[in-house]
């Protein structure tokens, strides 16, 4: 059966996302370049979602018939993409990706170095943004996660080296500057420091015991965290503060739980039934949390939310994959998007008249 064409828009946008990633990472690359084909990726893969999903994504006049451009329609760019999948104007991804439509535009060879020092941070957002997009979208199985790796480089911004980030920034041209300043000075503070419109990152060392599942490079999202580790951490990120932790005696399987629990402690934070089989084991699969029962690696979990208890034979499950649980189905929207079907309310946690006209669709018009 032949592919369906938004199969080959995909391929096409993962093209020219591997293309800007390498023209980054390689030390001859041009900024430039990375710009432009991850402008290309960002835009193959919104025009694919579109056509997989039926809808229209090219201009028409004031009579409804599709503008033509040597007798081909024209498609949207990517600017009204953006404002199409995200119509809220202060959402951090799309205010990452217009940033770098402007910048596109605005880019002299000349400067490129100094403007992809200042610019770093929300470089790594573009790609993180994508690549998250992506999956969403079209599934992990179009993940760039195992083509991507993390470039081994010398530099480390010490004392002397900052001032060479400030001259960086004093050696652009005054319209560069600008454009990023009078981008940024109507935009919430909270957005700019949102990881999604600016990624920056601290790299710290990691000691201990190594296990098979480690790699070299560790990501912990902070939503992954409890409210307190979450602060240690953030405050960390701004101060550069090293986080020493005290050195405890391993505990088999210590605040571990076994599915049951986990089932039970997720059923007391939303308001329609979640079982074992149907629901859990179906949320551990898709978002890829451990391997299969008999797996020939039963170790390969995701350690943030699942482990292999090695004595006894059974995966148990952290706090935290409650909380992920509950993140990504918590809704009735969610619940529909995740499972494809609508969820079946929960009799004993019904709510009341007022609750349910304040909640709307959440939770209106669910069978019983």
């Amino acid at each position: 059966m032949p592919k369906p064409r938004w199969h080959f828009m995909v391929l096409e946008s993962q093209r020219h996302s591997l293309k800007a990633v390498d023209e980054w990472n390689a030390s001859s690359g041009s900024y430039s370049d990375f710009v432009t084909h991850m402008h290309k990726a960002w835009h193959y893969l919104l025009h694919a979602e579109f056509h997989r999903a039926g809808d229209r994504y090219h201009y028409v006049d004031k009579r409804g018939w599709a503008i033509k451009v040597d007798g081909e329609r024209k498609m949207w760019a990517l600017e009204d993409c953006l404002k199409h999948r995200f119509p809220n104007n202060s959402d951090p991804i799309r205010l990452n990706v217009e940033l770098f439509v402007k910048l596109r535009n605005k880019i002299e060879h000349r400067y490129e170095h100094d403007l992809k020092i200042i610019t770093g941070g929300k470089a790594q957002a573009l790609l993180i943004n994508y690549e998250t997009e992506l999956t969403r979208s079209f599934g992990h199985r179009y993940s760039l996660a195992d083509r991507l790796r993390f470039p081994v480089f010398l530099h480390s911004l010490g004392g002397g080296d900052i001032a060479k980030l400030r001259s960086a920034t004093a050696t652009l041209p005054r319209q560069t500057r600008e454009l990023v300043a009078k981008f940024e000075a109507d935009i919430d503070r909270n957005l700019l420091d949102d990881i999604r419109y600016d990624y920056r990152i601290r790299l710290v060392p990691i000691v201990g015991p190594k296990t098979n599942a480690d790699l070299a490079v560790n990501f912990v999202k902070l939503d992954d965290l409890s409210e307190a580790e979450r602060k240690v951490m953030v405050e960390a990120g701004r101060t550069g503060a090293v986080i020493i932790r005290d050195r405890h005696v391993d505990v088999a399987s210590k605040d571990k739980m076994l599915p049951n629990k986990i089932v039970e402690l997720v059923r007391q934070r939303v308001p329609f039934e979640f079982n074992l089989h149907g629901h859990h084991t179906a949320l551990w699969k898709r978002l890829q949390v451990r391997p299969p029962q008999g797996a020939d690696k039963p170790h390969d979990t995701d350690p943030r939310y699942c482990v292999y208890d090695e004595a006894v034979g059974v995966y148990v499950y952290t706090h935290a994959w409650v909380d992920r649980i509950v993140r990504e189905i918590g809704t009735a929207e969610k619940f529909r998007v995740f499972f494809g079907r609508k969820p079946v309310v929960n009799v004993s946690s019904l709510p009341s008249r007022i609750e349910l006209s304040e909640a709307g669709d959440d939770v209106r018009g669910q069978p019983a």
